[in-house]
């Protein structure tokens, strides 16, 4: 009975502990409850982007559609017209594949092949520096008020964070340096043509930076430039930058054809979207190129349906 005697007292000591022991744990319980609730919260934030002093981090962007509304070489065009480098039926075909280009809001390769071709008929036995220097005038004719604002601040958040901002285009690299430096930008990646002395002639150096080419482009930068792609944000309208945007940790899709909009959603990327309204008013009937030009357009677009059968 002693024994019984000595071990009741400890029997209840141990349960005045269990119940402390309990009530402890209850109280801790509701606290880490309460700081769950509270937690998602501060989780859900979206984090600081980009990432203010990241030096291995930089934006690309593509131009076209993206950066400015429209097709930069079509712009660059009108331009050259302007100037007496070609003659109006050659307007007209401009006229043509701009609005197209606009109101179909995607890139059509016969039409950027047909531009490009065009483009470098033209420019052939002119001097690098007379095009660039029209280039400039061209910017402020043309460009400087199709510049979509939307995209031109994400374009200038990276700046203000310290990061390098680069256009990657398909266009003439010269006119797209033109932009880039023009927009306060680090530079920009485009296509190169070739030129002998100072004198452009006629051919590309490669391809056109278009598609893969692009996103070799900004491999190679990125390594040049030690930079960590994982780190990095692309962006663009079209889903043939698809293999640029597959590069880099933050991808963006800007005003995107529908392919790469399904498959920003496909894959959780970000979205952004300046136009407004329906299909049409989201990229804008074009202004008239010259004296005549949407006639010449509709007359290129007969012209062409003929050759074609």
């Amino acid at each position: 009975m002693a024994a019984l005697g000595w071990l009741t007292p400890r029997r209840r000591s141990a349960t005045a502990r269990s119940v402390l022991a309990g009530e402890a744990s209850a109280e801790a319980a509701r606290k880490s409850s309460q700081e769950a609730l509270e937690a998602p919260q501060v989780a859900a934030e979206e984090p600081e982007f980009p990432v203010r002093g990241d030096e291995k981090a930089a934006a690309f962007f593509d131009l076209d559609n993206t950066v400015m509304q429209g097709a930069a070489l079509f712009h660059f065009g009108r331009g050259l017209y302007k100037r007496k480098f070609f003659e109006t039926r050659d307007l007209a075909r401009f006229a043509w594949q701009q609005a197209w280009f606009r109101l179909a809001g995607v890139e059509d390769p016969e039409h950027m092949q047909d531009a490009r071709d065009s483009a470098l008929s033209i420019v052939k036995g002119h001097r690098v520096a007379e095009l660039e220097s029209i280039g400039e005038e061209i910017y402020d004719e043309y460009m400087a008020d199709r510049i979509w604002p939307g995209t031109r601040a994400l374009a200038q958040a990276h700046l203000d964070a310290g990061q390098k901002v680069w256009l990657v285009t398909a266009a003439p690299v010269e006119i797209a340096q033109v932009i880039a430096r023009r927009l306060g930008l680090t530079g920009a990646l485009g296509t190169v043509a070739e030129s002998v002395d100072g004198v452009y002639t006629g051919k590309l150096v490669g391809e056109p930076l278009h598609g893969p080419a692009k996103a070799e482009a900004v491999r190679a930068l990125a390594a040049a430039e030690g930079l960590d792609l994982s780190r990095c944000a692309a962006y663009s309208d079209s889903h043939n930058d698809i293999p640029m945007l597959s590069l880099v940790g933050h991808p963006y899709a800007i005003n995107p054809d529908a392919k790469l909009r399904k498959h920003a959603r496909d894959k959780d990327w970000r979205l952004r979207d300046y136009r407004t309204g329906r299909k049409a008013a989201k990229v804008g009937i074009p202004a008239a190129a010259g004296v005549g030009a949407v006639a010449g357009g509709t007359a290129a677009a007969i012209a062409l349906s003929r050759r074609r059968r």
